[in-house]
């Protein structure tokens, strides 16, 4: 099934999006030390700064999106991440980058939230996790190959070349932004009058606890990007150069795999079970790699190899589950707010994950790693219960609402999510 076209062209917007994202993700850090004079200790303190502004800000600008309408709020977030980009290059003091690094995580968050909303208002309901795919494959493809030219910038090692390449990114967002405005149609805003209260998604408990369970499940992207890296060079005899594989091989199974991973999460009983499976799968790569403690040789680079495949299935199960619930328990008029509610939970994760994984996993060896496998496990197979509760709770509010306008209830759903 063809996608609309302004779907096609949120993927093309997606695409330089991230493909200016890229080059930042592998200069950005050499920039700051290098360039504007940072100390590894203040980059990590900042970025933590932005990641907690990031995360109490999350929802109150999904519900911004929804009352400006989610067009109109991903240009503004676009716009704003184009000018802390900008002034990121005029950063020569610690103060300064903590509050650019502030506003920026405010934009990325806006940005999330808005960009959820759009997708909801674009897409038709059995298209949006599809969409989502479709856009994370981007993703994938833009950031690869803005990491790959980054190499020249790298090779370079130059002030003015690092500058030129924030610069670049820069303009990505304003072009991204073009794309948005004059290649998709407006969205009526939700009125705060006649849409759900600015608190619905803080309110909605089984909701939250799923975000919780997903953000721990979510930690696997700095177990593929930190934790494996980590524990291959430092706890197993297999060479360095199988890094790069392992993290090939993840890149190259999202852009083949993600579309067909994600079909049947559209609605809530498939989504549910995606949840369910990639805890499991995730469990699953912890304990081969738990096992790669005590062997050597050609057996720790096989078992390496079948975890970073059984880990990058859980990855794509467990993001297609999340779109999938995420989007179904919305309330009309809410999608903003309860996109932006869904990415805390990733903010979380990747805010524990550094501990969980290099303190526990990596420092521990093998009863670090089985636990982190507990973990994973027991997220994922509360998914289903809670998702169960959530629909179940949005039924009987809608029952309600029904008979107050005067009609009919319908049928309270099956338990589907079984």
């Amino acid at each position: 099934m063809s996608l609309p076209p302004p779907v096609r062209r949120l993927v093309a917007a997606t695409l330089v999006n991230t493909f200016g994202n890229g080059v930042y993700a592998a200069v950005g850090a050499l920039y700051l030390t290098r360039v504007a004079g940072l100390s590894v200790g203040q980059v990590g303190i900042g970025l933590t700064v932005a990641g907690l502004v990031g995360l109490i800000a999350s929802t109150p600008l999904g519900v911004a999106a929804d009352r400006l309408g989610p067009k109109r709020a991903y240009i503004v977030f676009l716009l704003l991440q184009a000018i802390t980009m900008s002034a990121l290059t005029q950063v020569r003091s610690f103060p300064l980058y903590v509050g650019i690094a502030a506003l920026t995580a405010i934009a990325d968050s806006g940005q999330r939230g808005a960009k959820g909303a759009l997708i909801a208002g674009l897409a038709p309901p059995d298209q949006r996790v599809r969409t989502r795919a479709i856009l994370r494959v981007t993703t994938n493809i833009g950031m690869g190959v803005g990491m790959g030219l980054a190499g020249i910038v790298l090779a370079v090692d130059r002030a003015e070349v690092y500058v030129i390449a924030l610069l670049a990114n820069a303009a990505t967002y304003l072009v991204t932004a073009a794309v948005v405005r004059w290649g998709m149609p407006r969205l009526a805003p939700v009125p705060s009058a006649t849409g759900p209260s600015g608190f619905t998604a803080l309110k909605d408990r089984p909701f939250l606890v799923f975000v919780a369970l997903d953000g721990l499940l979510s930690m696997h992207n700095s177990m593929a990007q930190v934790a494996i890296p980590l524990w291959v060079a430092t706890a197993t005899d297999a060479p360095t150069w199988l890094i790069s594989v392992l993290l090939v091989t993840n890149s190259v199974a999202v852009i083949l795999l993600q579309l067909r991973v994600a079909r049947g999460t559209e609605h809530l009983a498939g989504a549910a079970r995606a949840g369910r499976r990639a805890g499991l799968l995730l469990a699953l790569a912890c304990a081969v790699l738990a096992v790669t403690d005590v062997t050597s040789g050609a057996v720790t680079i096989a078992l390496l190899l079948v975890a970073a495949v059984v880990h990058v299935l859980g990855e794509m199960l467990q993001s297609a589950g999340g779109w999938g619930i995420s989007f179904e328990l919305a309330p009309a008029g809410a999608q903003g707010q309860y996109q932006g509610a869904y990415a805390m939970g990733h903010q979380v994760g990747d805010l524990i994950a550094p501990f969980v994984l290099t303190v526990v996993a990596v420092s521990w060896g093998w009863p670090g790693w089985l636990l982190t496998a507990t973990i994973f496990l027991l997220a994922g197979a509360f998914i289903p219960v809670v998702v169960r509760r959530a629909e179940s709770g949005r039924d009987r509010l809608e029952q309600v609402a029904e008979l107050a306008s005067g009609r009919e209830p319908g049928p309270v759903a099956a338990d589907s999510a079984r």
